[in-house]
């Protein structure tokens, strides 16, 4: 049994790490669900698959799946790949599962937030998430990790990325947004997030990426390379829809300081050309009623940022275009102690995410 902590991370001396520390492993969630992935999550399932193998090589992957794509799951993935039975309602480990939080004593903790499918009834992404709601205990569970109760306040690992040095970034628009924690102020969050994460000073930006389904998530737009550095979505180009975000964003963080006092070191890392769907393959997606539209009118989000750091690797998003090898030399530049991993990942952005949607670590203790 998981035991439940009556008390926060920050008055335990726990912190959640920078994604750079060294992890214990990844975890993962497998994709079925066929109004959110075309041709039965088939095509979503093979890179899922090639993104699990990629992070395997570096560090532990446990993917978790439904009772029913047992089988299929073990038979597409490399046997040192744990699988363990977990039932959700859709496969963003990310936003679904637990923040692990740890000490300098050698203990790991987690988080358990409050999710409502990205904006609850009205403006979810889908219904119902019952079972999204249980994927943090069972892997709490599964590791024997005590578990914090945040359910009381709705916010997705997608929607922060910190320095573990005390500093988190986040935007207005999807943490402050009435449907995620209605009649709340922008002190009573930041108070939540320096009880929960143990940080100091959270650096706000205003929105995410024009047209992201969760409500602009930060994990789109930037992240924290190391202490001190950030890596940021970014055009030159004043007709591009995310020009004027972009532009916000870079202006906000090149006047601030982190929580140890250091100006930001930004790289701007430049956006491959965005994603549609064709006409035959939005058939291929079931129509519901309570799913977000994926037509071959939605344009949907591609971005370098959106990427996962495991041990020793970089895992990074390309979309067989032309940006992609300026890319992957920008990430060799930022991380030359890391190998740089490239795989094409159209069909998690076609999903609405990518890689670091997909994952989240656990730290080692």
């Amino acid at each position: 049994m998981v035991l439940t902590i009556n008390s926060t991370p920050r008055k335990d001396g726990f912190r959640m790490p920078g994604e750079f520390e060294k992890h214990k492993g990844t975890w993962m969630l497998w994709p079925t669900r066929t109004d959110t992935w075309r041709a039965g999550a088939k095509p979503a399932q093979r890179v899922y698959v090639e993104v699990a193998k990629a992070i395997s090589k570096f560090e532990p992957v446990t993917m978790c799946v439904r009772a029913e794509q047992f089988e299929n799951a073990r038979a597409l993935l490399p046997h040192d790949i744990r699988i363990v039975e977990i039932s959700s309602n859709d496969a963003w480990m990310r936003d679904i599962g637990p923040t692990f939080v740890k000490n300098d004593k050698g203990e790991v903790r987690g988080i358990d937030w409050g999710f409502n499918a990205w904006g609850g009834i009205k403006e979810g992404l889908y219904f119902p998430w019952d079972l999204d709601l249980l994927v943090k205990q069972k892997v709490l569970e599964i590791e024997r990790i005590s578990r914090y109760d945040a359910t009381d306040f709705i916010t997705e690992g997608g929607a922060i990325t910190v320095d573990g040095e005390g500093t988190l970034i986040t935007t207005e628009q999807c943490l402050l947004n009435p449907n995620r924690n209605n009649n709340i102020t922008k002190e009573e969050v930041e108070d939540k997030l320096l009880q929960y994460l143990n940080i100091q000073k959270v650096i706000w930006l205003k929105d995410g990426l024009v047209g992201d389904e969760t409500d602009g998530h930060v994990d789109e737009v930037v992240f924290f390379v190391r202490p001190g550095e950030v890596a940021l979505s970014w055009t030159d180009d004043p007709g591009h829809p995310q020009y004027a975000v972009l532009q916000d964003a870079y202006q906000r963080l090149e006047k601030v300081t982190d929580a140890k006092g250091r100006k930001l070191k930004i790289n701007k890392i430049h956006l491959p050309n965005q994603i549609t769907l064709s006409e035959t393959e939005s058939l291929e997606i079931d129509y519901s009623c309570y799913s977000f539209e994926r037509s071959p009118e939605v344009t949907f989000i591609s971005t370098y940022i959106n990427c996962y750091l495991c041990n020793g690797a970089v895992i990074l998003p390309t979309f067989n275009d032309p940006q992609d090898e300026y890319a992957i030399e920008a990430f060799k530049n930022m991380f030359p102690d890391r190998e740089i991993f490239p795989i094409n990942t159209r069909e998690i952005s076609v999903g609405g995410g990518n890689i670091h949607c997909i994952t989240q670590q656990q730290p080692l203790p």
